[in-house]
Order: C-alpha cells, then sequence, then structure tokens
C-alpha cells in the first residue's frame, strides 16, 4: 500500500511541478519559504525562492511520533512525509481546497513530528480517534487527515468527532488530487 502512495504522491508533484510551468514558466515558488533552507531550492529571487522535489535523505520514518504515543502509524503516512523534500502544493480533491502539507528540510521534519505528537495528544485527551493532518485548508478550524484507524482519508474539524470521509483510500485521495497555484 505504502508504494501505492508513493507512486500517487510523486505523480501529483509531477503534475504540479508542470501546472506552474505550464502558467508561470518557472518552477514552484514560494515567498513564505524565502530565507529558509532547503535542498529544494533551485533559484532564490528578490522575494521569493523557486523549488523542486528532493530525495529524503537520510532516510526517515515518524518512529519518534509513535514512540511519543505508543501508537503504530499507517506506513503510508510514513511514505507520505518522508519520500521527498518539497514545498507545500496547492490542491483540489472535489470542490475542497486545501494546501497539501510537504516537508521542507531537516528541521522542518522535526517541527512536523511535534505537532503530529501535539495533535494526537490532543485527540487522546479528548477521546477521539488518532488522525494524522495532511493539509490544510481556508478554514482555520479544519484539517484534512488520514484516520489511523480505517485508513480513510477526512476532513475534520479540530477537537471534536465531527469528521467527513473525502476517500477511502489514501492512494485514491492522491490520485484524484487536482494541482493549483497558491
Amino acid at each position: 500500500m505504502d508504494h501505492d502512495v508513493s507512486h500517487a504522491l510523486r505523480e501529483f508533484t509531477q503534475r504540479y511541478i508542470e501546472l506552474w510551468q505550464q502558467q508561470r514558466g518557472h518552477a514552484p515558488a514560494s515567498q513564505e519559504l524565502y530565507g529558509v533552507a532547503s535542498p529544494c531550492i533551485v533559484e532564490n529571487r528578490d522575494d521569493e525562492v523557486l523549488w523542486l522535489p528532493q530525495p529524503f535523505l537520510p532516510t526517515a520514518t515518524l518512529v519518534k511520533v509513535e514512540n511519543a504515543l505508543e501508537l503504530q502509524l499507517r506506513p503510508d503516512i510514513h511514505t507520505f512525509y518522508t519520500q521527498q523534500y518539497a514545498g507545500d502544493m496547492g490542491a483540489q480533491f472535489e470542490s475542497q481546497q486545501m494546501t497539501l502539507l510537504q516537508v521542507w528540510s531537516e528541521d522542518d521534519f522535526i517541527r512536523l513530528q511535534e505537532n503530529l505528537i501535539g495533535h494526537l495528544v490532543t485527540q487522546k485527551r479528548l477521546k477521539l480517534s488518532p488522525t494524522l493532518f495532511l493539509a490544510t485548508t481556508e478554514s482555520e478550524m479544519t484539517v484534512v487527515s488520514l484516520c489511523n484507524v480505517s485508513g480513510s482519508v477526512v476532513l475534520e474539524q479540530f477537537g471534536s468527532d465531527k469528521r467527513t470521509v473525502l476517500s477511502h483510500s489514501f492512494t485514491h485521495f492522491l490520485s484524484m488530487l487536482r494541482p493549483t497555484l497558491n
């Protein structure tokens, strides 16, 4: 299953890069990541950085998150967050706009793990089933997540059990994502 997620993420990333090249004539750009070191950077401009995905080296997993919570995570979430360094990518699934989260650097990977631990601790305290965030939405109160129990991709409201299934398969979700420009 995680191999399928790897392929689907690679394919989506390629579609995202192609959209940038078609619409803007260059690699994906980010103003938010300007000045933040990353192996992805291909060019620094006045107020933005151009980037392309790079292999995630050294090889890593989310085992620190698992150990902190004594919780086994789905293999495909490890793959999703440790396959590549990349900038966050605009996307749409059906009518839902989102920003697909990615790891920008080794330092960003540490921060991601801390945020996942915080998210899971809050869910445990509220007696909610565990989810792992994948994307942000326009609303600060909702996030797109992977349900660690079912493997479904859900739109969830922070701090509540209100969840809407977007896809029963993480691979299907990634395959159906349409790239959008930020």
